[in-house]
């Protein structure tokens, strides 16, 4: 028996559970289908814990520096894990509450729990069930991998969803991964108070960014104590010593040495895979690429009609508020009638370290390879009034624009409050207007935001490689 329904959404996490609404508002007949738990990655072992515990790590690094401002603390801190882990499960229980709450008073939209897999291509079985729909919304997510090392099966390897039941110190933290996940992990681990290695495939951190942001941020994790290894390429793992924690061998007998690292615990932050290997897409005719990814144009349809695939399965963007925004694109254009594409969206994420890092639009190196004129400004941050009232100058802002247009083209922001400030240039930048614009804006002092029209009003052309 099939139970029919004018809509079925599968997964969710950032986007499934807004467009599900959505559509029920619009008087469509909907099922959302979740398999694991409400708010996909998100919510449950990535942004709202991560950020929760950067929060608790950054107590403890301020409560360090106290005496800095004149305040003076008896003693060293001391890190009660047990309760930094409640106090990241009351808040992710909480979010996950609100998200069923809000789902199970929506009219017209039935949640149920289950693995779904096509069985047609506008088919999918659930628990043994059949449910049909004309148009079907794949939001499955995506999930950590681990590095290809031998005997990385040997050893128990954590990743950012085993991180979420950690409810004890580790003595030294080894971290896979030089880039963002394996980054904030690093600094909120070694503020905490473990020993923290980072291990990095290449030759600098964060390798899409352009090397003097790789650098400055190597740095100022460098200065609280984290240590790097680079070119860490056909490394080994065992056990350590007696059996117990994690022996990491660099490189390989060519390379001559072998120097290895011993650790009590290893964190794998290398890469995520797509969760399409079980859907049974190719029961339904749906295409993917290489990797796994659901191939989609440029309105998120698949290769099906009447299907969509959004957040992180798709390739098209590897953040909550891509995922989000696929969400937007898909209803707009379904239920209003919008001409909303991926490709008209910036390009704009965060680095969640402390000072972060904000990041909008092209890099130098892409600017570079466009061929044409552009302009730059870049600032210290021990230029800023707001950074040294608050004791925090590391890192500077770089903004980058097309001398003719006179627009945006792109920004870094590696300094305090860096994670909000990239949004008073994101929001000129999808205006489509001159810099100029927020360059001439009174901006309130003090603050940091009031640098930027500085910042701008200094810029110079950028210089060939």
């Amino acid at each position: 028996m099939t139970t029919s329904y004018d809509a079925i959404v599968i997964g969710a996490g950032q986007a499934g559970p807004f467009l599900a609404v959505k559509l029920a508002h619009a008087g469509m007949n909907t099922a959302l289908i979740e398999a694991e738990h409400l708010g996909g990655t998100c919510v449950n072992n990535g942004c709202i814990p991560t950020k929760t515990l950067v929060a608790s790590a950054r107590t403890a690094h301020v409560v360090r520096r106290a005496g800095d401002y004149g305040v003076r603390i008896d003693g060293a801190p001391r890190i009660d894990m047990k309760a930094v882990k409640a106090r990241k499960d009351r808040v992710v229980a909480e979010a996950i509450e609100g998200i069923g709450k809000w789902l199970a008073s929506t009219p017209g939209l039935t949640l149920l729990s289950g693995h779904a897999r096509f069985s047609a291509p506008h088919a999918v079985e659930v628990n043994g069930k059949t449910l049909a729909a004309p148009q079907i919304f794949i939001n499955v997510g995506g999930r950590p991998v681990l590095p290809a090392w031998p005997g990385i099966g040997d050893v128990p390897v954590l990743t950012n969803v085993s991180m979420m039941d950690l409810d004890t110190l580790p003595e030294h933290l080894i971290v896979a991964g030089g880039s963002y996940i394996g980054l904030e992990f690093a600094q909120m681990y070694r503020r905490f108070g473990a020993r923290v290695t980072v291990l990095e495939y290449g030759d600098l951190l964060i390798a899409r960014e352009d090397p003097e942001v790789s650098r400055e941020v190597q740095a100022l994790l460098e200065r609280e104590g984290i240590a790097f290894h680079f070119a860490v390429k056909n490394a080994s793992v065992g056990p350590g010593p007696g059996g117990g924690g994690v022996r990491v061998v660099l490189g390989d007998a060519a390379r001559g040495g072998m120097p290895a690292i011993e650790g009590s615990h290893l964190l794998a932050a290398v890469g995520r895979r797509p969760n399409t290997d079980d859907l049974g897409l190719d029961r339904a005719g749906i295409a993917t690429d290489g990797r796994g990814f659901i191939v989609v144009d440029d309105e998120l349809r698949t290769s099906v009609a009447g299907v969509w695939a959004l957040g992180d399965a798709n390739g098209r963007g590897a953040f909550t508020h891509t995922s989000f925004n696929d969400h937007q694109i898909v209803a707009d254009n379904l239920l209003h009638g919008g001409q909303r594409r991926v490709s008209d969206r910036l390009t704009a994420y965060a680095l969640f370290i402390d000072p972060p890092l904000g990041r909008v639009g092209m890099s130098e190196a892409e600017v570079r390879a466009r061929g044409k004129p552009a302009l730059v400004g870049v600032m210290p941050m021990t230029r800023v009034g707001r950074a040294k009232e608050r004791g925090e100058t590391q890192g500077f802002m770089k903004v980058l624009v097309d001398a003719a247009s006179e627009r945006i083209l792109g920004a870094s922001l590696l300094c305090i409050e860096g994670d909000e400030i990239v949004h008073s240039l994101l929001d000129v930048m999808a205006a489509d207007t001159s810099y100029k614009v927020i360059e001439r804006a009174v901006h309130i002092h003090p603050t940091v935001s009031e640098l930027i029209p500085t910042l701008l009003g200094q810029l110079v052309p950028l210089a060939p490689a």
